[in-house]
């Protein structure tokens, strides 16, 4: 298969090498100094076991115009990042070009083939003028929610840390040839890549952690095993679980593990910092429109108080601005 990963940097880069290890005709698409090193020397990509390989993509390149027609698109760029780029998405479609969405938070098409009253409801926070949905369109996206943890070490070198899960699912639930395919071609690379008819309920699975770890960890700087084992952030983590599950159940999801083993289980992963604490850290936008606005978002539309979120979404954005006022 043609593959365009478009954002090859630590998720996007890793996907692309196994990949191309495992034969597909890889596109990267990259930029800064990572894309030098991949077009020089190759990308690098080291596993957790110590051991390492050097693929050479098909094509690595800043300019998304030059990879011509892909069977599909793999979105690695964050979340925020996507509006920028969606426009100029469309010359690599052929008329069954699939793109899979792999941003953290809500998606922009949550509202779509949901059903109920809420069908068609664009999500601000994520898409506010639906420059997305217009560059990828319903009918090519599917959901993809990202578990590896993994880190560029150096221009063009990926480290592998944990895990390779990449659970999809077509928005409107079904289990299509297409999302097979696509399933079986992950596989054959060497990554889990199980298929969920409620793909929004992995989403919120996730994202039940993410809403509130990720924004704490920014504010103060402390790893998931702190929050956790800190009372008082314990308990404003559990705060804001509360709120997103009760959105959540709004919503239709059907949760099924309960918030404590949530929580446990962010406490098990250990002395880890999030991946929003590594953008505040290094100056770099963050996620926190797609993982907290967009929650609030949904908050105000469901008639659910999100008192706790909404404070700590209005200080991390606060620390944003102030963080990159100060870089000018």
């Amino acid at each position: 298969m043609k593959i365009c990963i478009v954002g090859a940097g630590a998720i996007g880069g890793y996907l692309g090498a196994k990949l191309a290890l495992a034969g597909e005709t890889v596109t990267l698409i990259a930029r800064g100094s990572h894309l030098e090193a991949i077009q020089k020397d190759g990308l690098k990509l080291v596993m957790a076991d110590g051991s390492s390989q050097v693929v050479r993509p098909a094509l690595a390149t800043s300019n998304i115009q030059e990879a011509g027609q892909q069977d599909v698109v793999i979105l690695t760029v964050k979340a925020h990042s996507v509006p920028a780029i969606a426009p100029s998405l469309s010359t690599l479609y052929n008329p069954d070009t699939t793109v899979i969405t792999a941003q953290n938070g809500i998606p922009w098409w949550y509202f779509h083939h949901h059903g109920g009253e809420y069908e068609g409801t664009r999500i601000q926070s994520v898409d506010p003028d639906g420059i997305v949905e217009a560059g990828i369109g319903v009918d090519r996206a599917i959901g993809c929610v990202v578990y590896p943890a993994t880190e560029i070490i150096a221009p063009g070198v990926i480290k592998h840390i944990e895990g390779d899960r990449f659970t999809l699912g077509e928005i409107d639930g079904s289990k299509s040839d297409r999302i097979q395919l696509l399933a079986q071609t992950l596989k054959q690379a060497g990554f889990k890549a199980p298929i969920r008819n409620q793909i929004r309920t992995e989403i919120w699975i996730k994202l039940w952690g993410n809403v509130a770890f990720n924004p704490i960890s920014a504010l103060t700087g402390a790893t998931l095993e702190d929050i956790c084992r800190y009372p008082l952030t314990r308990e404003l983590a559990r705060q804001m679980m509360t709120e997103a599950q009760a959105i959540a159940e709004n919503l239709g999801i059907k949760f099924g593990i309960t918030l404590e083993q949530r929580i446990n289980g962010a406490e098990n992963v250990g002395a880890h910092k999030t991946s929003m604490l590594q953008d505040i850290e290094a100056g770099r936008p963050t996620e926190i429109d797609a993982i907290v606005g967009a929650v609030a978002e949904l908050g105000k539309l469901t008639q659910i108080p999100t008192p706790h979120i909404n404070a700590i979404y209005a200080s991390v954005k606060l620390l944003e601005a102030t963080k990159q006022k100060n870089n000018y």
